[in-house]
């Protein structure tokens, strides 16, 4: 029996050998095996990395790796199904320049890792470091003439900032900029902070709290000013057919000083402009007018507001009866007959324009282009000499055409 064995042994073998090769084969056929590079980066995690430390520098963020797998595995990692990881193990790295390698981590197999980028990169590890600086407000600007800025309050009035310490180590000020150009009220705003060293340059790559501060600017006004708004005063009629869409002046207020604080005080909450004609005026108008101060009362600035004053016409509407509609573009050999042969063309826009048009200047058309013997309903169309004229409507909306062939009797609808 034993001698049986040892010599049916080697035939055993290769019968098994060759049945695996063909189980093999088999299995690759139906389920090939795939090289390519996987379709999403993969985001690289820092672990390890001793809380007082930080990384500085460009450090890559993602890695993209080439992967063999069977068809079948490569369904399941493009589908979401399996998890592959990017680690960057930072465990026992102090301070200073560290070269790291990127493990690779799937969770699903039977998956050949065949490519890495990249790899392995170097990083910068520093010292991290807290400072708290004093919150320094900057104005620029001056307020509206009569005006003061009292005492400006800060909330809050400290910023705790973080990061490496190079940075840090150059950082001077925390402050915040208001510009108080023209400012005329009490200024309540948030502004961001900025971080600086000592030549005024922004720094950034650190971590600011707050990143923003509540700033308070009381503005007062001294004696013997006062703001007043400022009103036009017109006189006189606009050309017929056009009316006023709106009266300006700039500036819209003003300040004025009298030594007299009884006079400056009863003045009322505004000053009147010296009277500006508008008769037959049917265009817009810009001019500098001055105003009507009491006197002992002295303007601040500039002596004269420009004032803008907006004319339009008055929109209307207009119906032009029984235009004859024209027909164009008729094929030779045809012939046509319309019902109605007239429209009326209701119009709408500026009334001094309507009332020059005539019936004339408008147009009713009807393209019969490339239409062929048969019975349509059409809209014409309409052109008026006058571009600020806009047609509203057609009535009969529609014209009924019958187009015969030339010698052919139509029956009159």
């Amino acid at each position: 029996m034993l001698r049986r064995l040892a010599r049916d042994l080697p035939t055993l073998l290769l019968a098994f050998i060759l049945a695996l090769a063909v189980w093999v084969t088999a299995v690759t056929s139906a389920d090939p095996d795939q090289t390519q590079v996987y379709p999403n980066p993969i985001s690289i995690e820092y672990v390890g990395q001793d809380p007082g430390l930080i990384l500085t520098g460009t450090v890559p963020h993602q890695v993209q790796v080439t992967l063999r797998a069977p068809r079948s595995v490569w369904n399941k990692l493009t589908s979401g199904e399996a998890t592959i990881r990017a680690v960057a193990d930072l465990t026992g790295l102090g301070s200073g320049t560290h070269t790291v390698t990127v493990q690779v981590q799937i969770a699903i197999q039977p998956v050949q890792l065949i490519s890495v980028a990249p790899q392995s990169f170097d990083l910068t590890l520093e010292t991290l470091v807290t400072k708290t600086l004093p919150i320094e407000l900057s104005l620029t600007g001056d307020p509206a003439i009569g005006y003061k800025v009292g005492d400006t309050t800060l909330d809050p009035t400290e910023a705790v900032i973080s990061g490496p310490e190079s940075i840090i180590s150059l950082a001077k000020h925390a402050q915040v900029v208001l510009d108080l150009a023209n400012a005329r009220q009490t200024i309540e705003i948030s502004l961001p902070i900025s971080i600086v060293d000592d030549r005024g340059t922004k720094l950034t790559g650190i971590t600011l709290h707050p990143e923003s501060v509540s700033v308070t600017v009381p503005l007062v006004q001294q004696g013997g000013y006062r703001d007043l708004a400022v009103k036009v005063v017109t006189v006189g009629n606009l050309a017929s057919g056009y009316r006023l869409k709106n009266i300006s002046a700039t500036p819209l207020i003003v300040t004025v000083f009298s030594e007299n604080l009884p006079l400056i005080e009863g003045l009322p909450g505004y000053v009147e402009t010296v009277p500006l004609d508008l008769s037959g005026a049917s265009n817009n108008i810009n001019t500098q007018l001055s105003l009507n101060l009491p006197g002992g009362v002295t303007l601040i600035g500039d002596q004269t507001v420009l004032v803008q004053i907006e004319i339009v016409p008055i929109e209307g509407s207009l119906t032009v009866a029984f235009r004859p509609v024209e027909v164009i573009g008729l094929a030779s050999g045809l012939k046509y007959q319309l019902s109605p042969t007239t429209v009326d063309v209701i119009l709408s826009g500026p009334l001094p324009v309507l009332n020059s048009l005539s019936p004339s200047d408008v147009a009713v058309q009807l393209d019969l282009s490339s239409l062929i013997p048969g019975t349509y309903q059409l809209t014409p169309t309409v052109s008026v000499a006058e571009d600020q004229v806009t047609v509203q409507s057609i009535l009969p909306g529609t014209v009924e055409v019958v187009i015969t062939k030339s010698g052919t009797a139509t029956a009159t609808p």
